[in-house]
């Protein structure tokens, strides 16, 4: 009876919850920075580690808080912004096309270094595109799964524990606690968000519906920042959340990634650590001389430039910009940008380098047939 009573997923998701939100509040109290997303995300992770333990914290919460996410990211863009990117463009190109080419020479060095399957080091320290690289991975003869998964959630969550880390240290000179009264003055009231919220709620929701099933990339993120664009441009003023939305949405996602990491489930578990480690170091080093550089040539300040090229999740860096008050429209035209590349012609790319061993293995599973 009581493990029946254990196994039962409102129990587990109740469990989830409450660790979170432990989690969330700790980290607060020791003005840790992004307490809700960091917090909920480390404190499921290590719980969910422990014998006896089970989580449980479903999709369709991350997805109501990628909504929420998406829907706050849109009432930043103004019709300035658009012109604004259009001058960045050539350097959104650039910056991306840096990133893969770096990635690609750097998985090379690693494979030969750790002695690990060439295309598996690469397609697991591609940045972004996790469900790309997984259905790329099943085309590609003696491609690991669980080392793919492993090398791209635990870069995400490094990414998204260092860059707060970094951001509040004294090389950006940014005091936490300024931010957070920032935060506090802009956050709205819940007696002014209707009506207008459930128009834009069935917006965005619907727009982000229609991006997931046609197999838009990051569908329920992009969505639902498209549809508070087109209505906030349109002149329907869409209001600011109230803080505690805000910190929910991070709470909700932050469980959720503290869940993905499963180093249990590798062979050889040391090594393939050691390579995540490396590699995400390497790629956050990347990007930190990559944002000074465009620095240099945009009037574009060290945060935002950083956020923007972070090899890290679109939403997780949204929700970072919007803590530390950064040009929040910038970061994710570049973010934005990346993903659609990584989307649409890294598999392309990637196609053509690995032809030969695509080949053989449809031949393989011919012959098998």
């Amino acid at each position: 009876m009581a493990i029946h009573f254990y196994n039962n997923k409102w129990i587990q998701l109740f469990l989830t919850l409450i660790i979170a939100i432990i989690g969330g509040y700790l980290f607060q109290f020791i003005k840790l920075p992004i307490p809700w997303l960091l917090g909920p995300m480390f404190f499921v992770l290590i719980f969910s580690k422990i014998n006896g333990i089970k989580l449980y914290w479903p999709n369709k919460i991350r997805d109501a808080a990628m909504i929420i996410i998406g829907y706050t990211i849109g009432l930043s863009f103004t019709a300035s912004t658009f012109i604004q990117i259009g001058h960045q463009l050539p350097s959104m190109i650039l910056m991306t096309f840096l990133l893969i080419l770096f990635t690609i020479t750097i998985s090379i060095i690693i494979s030969k270094l750790f002695k690990i399957h060439y295309p598996t080091v690469l397609l697991g320290s591609i940045p972004g595109g996790l469900s790309q690289m997984i259905a790329l991975a099943e085309e590609i003869k003696d491609v690991d799964f669980t080392i793919v998964t492993f090398l791209q959630i635990s870069r995400l969550m490094m990414i998204i524990f260092m860059i707060p880390l970094f951001i509040f240290s004294p090389f950006f000179d940014i005091h936490k606690n300024s931010i957070s009264e920032a935060i506090q003055h802009s956050s709205a009231s819940w007696h002014g968000l209707f009506p207008n919220i459930i128009i834009y709620a069935i917006a965005c929701t619907l727009l982000g519906l229609l991006g997931k099933k046609i197999n838009f990339p990051t569908a329920l993120l992009l969505g639902p920042m498209v549809a508070s664009i087109i209505l906030n441009l349109s002149g329907l003023h869409g209001p600011a959340l109230p803080s505690v939305i805000l910190d929910g949405s991070q709470l909700m996602m932050g469980s959720y990634i503290g869940l993905l990491l499963n180093p249990e489930k590798l062979t050889n578990k040391l090594k393939i650590v050691l390579v995540s480690i490396l590699s995400g170091i390497i790629l956050l080093a990347f990007s930190l001389l990559s944002s000074i550089f465009l620095t240099h040539i945009h009037s574009i300040d060290p945060l935002t430039a950083l956020l923007g090229l972070a090899p890290g999740g679109m939403d997780q860096m949204a929700l970072i910009a919007k803590e530390v008050d950064a040009d929040i429209t910038v970061i994710m035209c570049y973010q934005l940008f990346r993903t659609l590349f990584i989307f649409i012609v890294v598999p392309y790319l990637l196609r053509y380098i690995f032809r030969a061993r695509i080949q053989e293995s449809k031949l393989k599973r011919i012959s098998n047939e």
